[in-house]
């Protein structure tokens, strides 16, 4: 028996047209005595579900792997990718499989795909799983990024079982269903060119310009115009990333998105005390994916991308000519994003400077990056009382009150007005992230089976930018316990 309305969502993935070397056809592995763990009511709507329908066994059995007879035609995709900079050679989904194709109400078809549904031919003697820690941090996430209007893959819900797996100590696992108009990466175009196949390589790119990047085909190189394509999205991502905090802590090509995604939601973490050179993931230790590293980490993907694409480009030059793009692509972004979480109107060279004297105060005093920037959306054109919660973020308050003088004189030189430019600061300066120690009080509330604060917590996150002061507290500066918490590639 099909679950009622999943039979008539989930189609044939278009993935799955692809030759048979792209992937290997496979069930999931059923999760043992599954449950619900948490469901996105945003998502579930705009995939036309209600959210009533995940309490049904149908639902929890087909969204946990255990109801193969709602899947189309499920898949493990083949691909490989530059690890910490290092060729790691072939990877592939290891415990992700691609259930089908479904489309949401705005009408761009997604793949269904569910994480830790078991063991795939890429698993690398891994067991296939995700633990309910990894899973719930992927979840939040997710739908976070997403409402800060952060392009990203998207989360639908969580299973979970009491079936245990080892990592560092026994966890429980769980199983996410995770949504995207297409998981490909930079490390599928990197499998077929080190693997010397080139009619692949080929298959592949026809396939994202034909179904991703139509516009491609007009131009005199369609595959030159499909790269940079991808370059430019990529450095608007990255720069939308900077202008929250946000890290992702293992930018390895198989982790890039060729649709310019946040994807594959590992060790991340959002900036707080600020520090440049802060690094998320523990097991960094070289701090290759730091904050102040990843524009540069993205140019160098971009790079590993365009060889892999060199032999259908056809020469270094017109490689080369969109690479040279990407630098100053992110650094537009950039200039503009924070410009406007400055609230000014205008670019010129005197608003980088004081942008950057901004960044040294916070780089100084810690300041935290999140707290700082809306608390700054809260400031008068004059010294007013307001002037004390974004003080009160500085050790150095002289120094921040010298900066707020000039900052003051820009506001007079743009005629700059309270109310329009409050309003606009607070639609791109957050005021609810997922920091941390949130998603850790979510964590284990929900390892003994208690999973409201998820919910609760993805509800205030689906509105960052609204004042919710019933929710002042999520908004607050970390306790103590916070600055010892560590995030690191196991899950």
């Amino acid at each position: 028996m099909q679950p009622s309305g999943l039979h008539q969502v989930l189609l044939p993935s278009q993935f799955s047209s692809l030759p048979a070397s792209f992937f290997t056809k496979l069930q999931p592995t059923p999760l043992p005595a599954p449950y619900l763990v948490a469901v996105s009511d945003q998502a579930a709507a705009e995939f036309r579900f209600s959210p009533e329908q995940f309490q049904e066994q149908e639902f929890i059995h087909a969204f946990s792997g255990s109801q193969h007879n709602s899947h189309p035609e499920p898949l493990a995709a083949v691909y490989s990718g530059h690890q910490f900079g290092v060729w790691a050679g072939q990877l592939g989904d290891g415990r992700a499989i691609l259930l089908g194709d479904a489309i949401p109400k705005s009408g761009v078809r997604h793949e269904v795909q569910l994480k830790g549904a078991g063991p795939t031919p890429y698993s690398r003697a891994g067991d296939g799983r995700a633990v309910l820690r990894s899973s719930i941090r992927e979840f939040l996430c997710s739908e976070a990024m997403h409402a800060l209007g952060i392009p990203t893959s998207r989360a639908l819900s969580i299973m979970g079982s009491d079936h245990y797996v080892m990592r560092e100590t026994p966890e429980t696992s769980a199983v996410v269903t995770r949504l995207s108009p297409s998981f490909i990466r930079f490390g599928s175009f990197e499998h077929w060119y080190y693997n010397n196949r080139p009619d692949e390589l080929k298959v592949l790119a026809d396939f994202v310009i034909t179904h991703y990047f139509p516009q491609c085909q007009q131009e005199d190189n369609p595959y030159q115009a499909l790269l940079a394509c991808i370059a430019r999205r990529t450095a608007a991502l990255i720069a939308q990333w900077q202008a929250v905090g946000f890290m992702h802590g293992v930018m390895n090509t198989d982790n890039m998105s060729i649709l310019g995604l946040t994807l594959d939601y590992g060790p991340f973490g959002f900036m707080e005390a600020y520090d440049e050179r802060h690094i998320c993931n523990h097991t960094d230790q070289q701090g290759r994916y730091a904050y102040h590293m990843q524009p540069r980490i993205g140019h160098w993907n971009t790079h590993a991308l365009a060889q892999a694409m060199l032999p259908l480009i056809g020469s270094i030059e017109e490689t080369q000519q969109v690479l040279d793009v990407y630098p100053a692509e992110f650094e537009n972004h950039r200039q503009n994003l924070f410009r406007q979480k400055l609230g000014l109107r205008h670019t010129n060279p005197d608003n980088t400077v004081l942008l950057d004297r901004f960044f040294d105060l916070m780089q100084q005093n810690h300041a935290d990056f999140t707290l700082t920037f809306r608390s700054l959306s809260h400031i008068r054109n004059e010294s007013s009382q307001e002037d004390e919660r974004l003080l009160d973020l500085f050790i150095d308050r002289e120094g921040l009150h010298q900066w707020l003088i000039s900052y003051r004189e820009h506001l007079l030189m743009e005629k700059s007005q309270n109310e329009e430019r409050q309003f606009l600061m607070k639609t791109i300066n957050p005021k609810y992230i997922l920091r941390n120690y949130l998603a850790q009080i979510a964590i284990k509330k929900a390892q003994q089976k208690d999973f409201s604060e998820i919910k609760k917590l993805n509800m205030i996150l689906n509105n960052p930018y609204h004042e919710q002061p019933e929710h002042d507290q999520y908004a607050a500066l970390p306790p103590d316990w916070a600055g010892h918490l560590e995030v690191s590639c196991s899950s």
